[in-house]
């Protein structure tokens, strides 16, 4: 059988004709997977606005040699609060970039990753405010990692290799975690992390998008951004691509 179905969300987009795209998407079976919509540039497409970056449709696709087609598209959820928002669609945007970045074809982590982006974008779309919004990104964020290979140390010093409970620590993007107060001697790092920030984060990767802990309850705007900033340093160090969502960012922080 040439035709094939699955769950996509929509990452990118490029011309190919005057009527046609190439759509960039990320399915729950096949990982980074590439279709042409073909007349979707034109008023009364079939596949119209289901093809609009950040949309989950089911997709019913035509195996073609070097791309291939996008037949039927069914919107699973069009994320419609986001579009409401500038914040909620340049955060969106961000976490997308990630999953295009560090995404594969045929990515055996493909379910996974699906479900992760989906639950992200869904309860970024329904956040009531900025923390809300960054709360789903951190969590999307250091879940993103750990599942690609990259998770990070955050218990335990990355020198001695003795466990940090109550006491305060040092954060390495390029090592991938926590050196302790004692061997950052010899390291000299500069950012400093309070344990508490530390089980912030732990708190984070330890629960789903719908749960929310006591870490979660406490934490305002700006504890959030700086935990943000910590882990797109991160990502941005790891990730063989450059972001273009992060300078947009930027502008709206």
């Amino acid at each position: 059988m040439n035709n094939f179905v699955t769950d996509a969300i929509n990452l990118k987009s490029y011309n190919l004709s005057e009527a046609d795209k190439i759509i960039v998407m990320y399915s729950r079976d096949k990982g980074l997977i590439r279709g042409v919509a073909k007349g979707v540039k034109k008023p009364k497409s079939k596949l119209g606005a289901r093809m609009d970056l950040l949309v989950a449709n089911k997709l019913m696709l035509y195996k073609g040699k070097n791309l291939d087609r996008i037949c039927q598209a069914e919107a699973l959820n069009t994320f419609q609060k986001t579009r409401q928002n500038m914040d909620k669609i340049f955060y969106s945007m961000y976490i997308s970039e990630v999953v295009s970045n560090f995404g594969v074809e045929d990515d055996p982590c493909s379910n996974e990753v699906y479900d992760l982006l989906y639950k992200a974008l869904d309860r970024i779309s329904n956040a009531s405010d900025t923390t809300e919004i960054l709360i789903a990104v951190i969590k999307f964020q250091i879940k993103m990692m750990q599942i690609s290979g990259f998770g990070i140390e955050l218990d335990t010093c990355l020198c001695c290799g003795n466990p940090i409970v109550s006491q305060n620590m040092y954060f390495s993007s390029q090592m991938g975690g926590v050196v302790c107060l004692n061997c950052n001697d010899k390291y000299k790092l500069k950012t400093l992390m309070h344990y508490k920030l530390r089980d912030f984060l732990n708190a984070c990767l330890d629960s789903d998008f719908d749960f929310k802990s006591d870490y979660e309850s406490k934490a305002n705007e700006k504890v959030c951004m700086v935990c943000f900033e910590l882990l797109k340093e991160y990502i941005n160090i790891h990730s063989s691509k450059n972001f273009k969502s992060v300078e947009i960012l930027q502008d709206i922080k």
